[in-house]
């Protein structure tokens, strides 16, 4: 075929795609005007806007699909992963407005700070009445309690006590009290003991700089009158969060290894390479697309307030015992070091990775789709 007919006939494949292309999208705005429709129903009836089980029956349909039609079905899960996603995300910023208890007052205690303006901005753009009670607001304590439906307190572990025993005796009876720390054992019994109204532990798994609550956990912990409070949980699902419900115990025991064990090892292993005084940036040379995304959650860490991390890993005497424990076992180590035991390592693999069992097999896949999203990025 001479130069110039390989030149028309691309021209004329360049155009046909061209064609499909613009059909795509214009079925993708078909959709969108039908994922309105689905909000306005949702929000009439507050109904949630993730549902699991729809999704991954939609994946799984799409998926046998692409296979019938020829196509790669981790192409085709990939695709439409990212197209319901920016759906849901539309649909909670859409939900964002819809008040599940029209005409509430929420007061926001610690309303000046990062999470409680977080939640203000939230609750306003739900519609309900919202009021700020922050350090130079006490005076005005009483004022500010009167009528209200929910006390938020967003403040620092170390004050939550104190804060929730000196705004206590202001609250109304009907009023629910709530906290969002990252314990939950001894505000729970803070609340209990001073508040004779509702009382819910609240958990929020994620900081102010989050963009959308789609798909974000929120941990309640009941603490009284569970049906008065289902509201605050319905609020939470209709703006697109996952609620997973827990007891106090188990919160904390599960936190001290999610939160606190996890950010230490983090901060140690930042803290070694920083007395070894490692370059960085040469290491990225020569770095996996693993290692970059290792190391870039331990610089994540060290990109935010070291006073946050420092009241999750120090919160209670149990996690500071649970760390000590970490560093025994690190040191437990020492020896098969010092002796180059490469068969006590191996048995020691083999242990674990048995105790790991399926879910190592669950981490290769979701690690390796993570790595293959940041070979696209970089």
């Amino acid at each position: 075929m001479e130069k110039n007919s390989v030149t028309q006939a691309l021209e004329s494949f360049r155009g046909e795609i061209d064609a499909i292309d613009e059909e795509i999208v214009l079925l993708l705005s078909r959709r969108k005007a039908v994922v309105e429709e689905v909000v306005a129903l949702k929000k009439t009836h507050d109904l949630p806007v993730y549902h699991p089980a729809r999704e991954e029956d939609m994946i799984s349909r799409k998926r046998d699909q692409g296979v019938k039609a020829g196509l790669d079905p981790d192409y085709l899960e990939a695709l439409f992963r990212t197209i319901i996603r920016r759906s849901r995300v539309e649909q909670a910023g859409r939900m964002a407005q819809k008040g599940v208890f029209p005409g509430a007052v929420v007061l926001i205690v610690g309303g000046e700070g990062g999470m409680g303006a977080y939640f203000r901005h939230w609750f306003l753009e739900a519609g309900y009445q919202v009021r700020i009670l922050d350090k130079a607001d006490w005076p005005n304590v009483r004022e500010l309690c009167s009528g209200i439906d929910l006390a938020f307190i967003c403040v620092p572990i170390e004050t939550t006590a104190g804060v929730i025993e000196r705004l206590a005796p202001y609250l109304p009876k009907k009023a629910v009290l709530s906290d969002i720390t990252s314990i939950k054992v001894k505000p729970v019994e803070e609340m209990l003991l001073r508040h004779t109204g509702p009382v819910i532990g609240l958990h929020p798994l994620f900081g102010p700089s989050t963009s959308s609550l789609d798909k974000q956990i929120v941990v309640a912990v009941s603490g009284r009158d569970h049906t008065a409070c289902q509201w605050i949980l319905d609020q939470f699902a209709a703006w697109g969060s996952i609620v997973v419900k827990s007891d106090a115990k188990e919160h904390d025991e599960i936190m001290d290894i999610v939160q606190s064990l996890r950010h230490f090892a983090t901060f140690t292993f930042g803290q070694f390479l920083q007395r070894r005084n490692i370059n960085l940036q040469r290491t990225l040379e020569f770095s996996s697309p693993i290692y970059r995304l290792e190391l870039g959650m331990v610089g994540r860490l060290f990109a935010q307030d070291p006073s946050l991390y420092s009241e999750i890993i120090f919160a209670s005497p149990e996690r500071r015992d649970l760390l000590k424990s970490y560093i025994q076992s690190l040191e437990s180590n020492l020896a098969m070091l010092e002796q180059g035991d490469k068969s006590k390592f191996r048995d020691e693999f083999h242990n674990i990775a048995d105790w790991f069992g399926s879910f190592s097999e669950q981490a290769m896949r979701e690690s390796t789709f993570l790595i293959d999203k940041l070979i696209e990025r970089f």
